[in-house]
């Protein structure tokens, strides 16, 4: 379980533009580890987990200019039916309200890698650090 810096940026729903944005971060050398893109009509957030936070900050800072960039609980867990959902019912149980929460899968791997934005970071930590 990792603290890892999440990017929020914001984009205009239009073909091309997740394409841009990712090929922007691939030509620094930025590898995504997780992302979600969630749309809301005429524009969305691409919300990510990079490996190297200060280059895509870098290169967020150069060539685009709607961002934010918050804290996240990173987890690698095994991948099987019910491991997130127990995740989320150890937070839940002990009253840590999740913001959002995606995930990303490997069969092959057998693992998963889950991000969570939860009301209280450090309450969460020591639930999950608990299990």
């Amino acid at each position: 379980m990792q603290v890892r810096t999440q990017f929020s940026i914001f984009v205009v729903n239009r073909p091309g533009v997740l394409a841009g944005i990712t090929g922007m971060l691939a030509e620094a050398g930025v590898n995504l580890q997780a992302l979600c893109l969630a749309d809301s009509g005429e524009g969305g957030v691409l919300r990510c987990v990079c490996d190297d936070p200060e280059a895509a900050r870098k290169v967020l800072d150069e060539k685009h200019d709607r961002w934010t960039e918050t804290e996240v609980l990173v987890l690698e867990m095994t991948n099987h039916p019910g491991g997130f959902a127990a995740i989320a019912k150890k937070l839940g149980d002990a009253r840590v309200n999740i913001s959002y929460a995606y995930a990303t899968a490997s069969k092959q791997a057998g693992t998963t890698i889950a991000v969570f934005k939860v009301a209280d970071m450090k309450r969460a930590k020591e639930i999950l650090a608990e299990a």
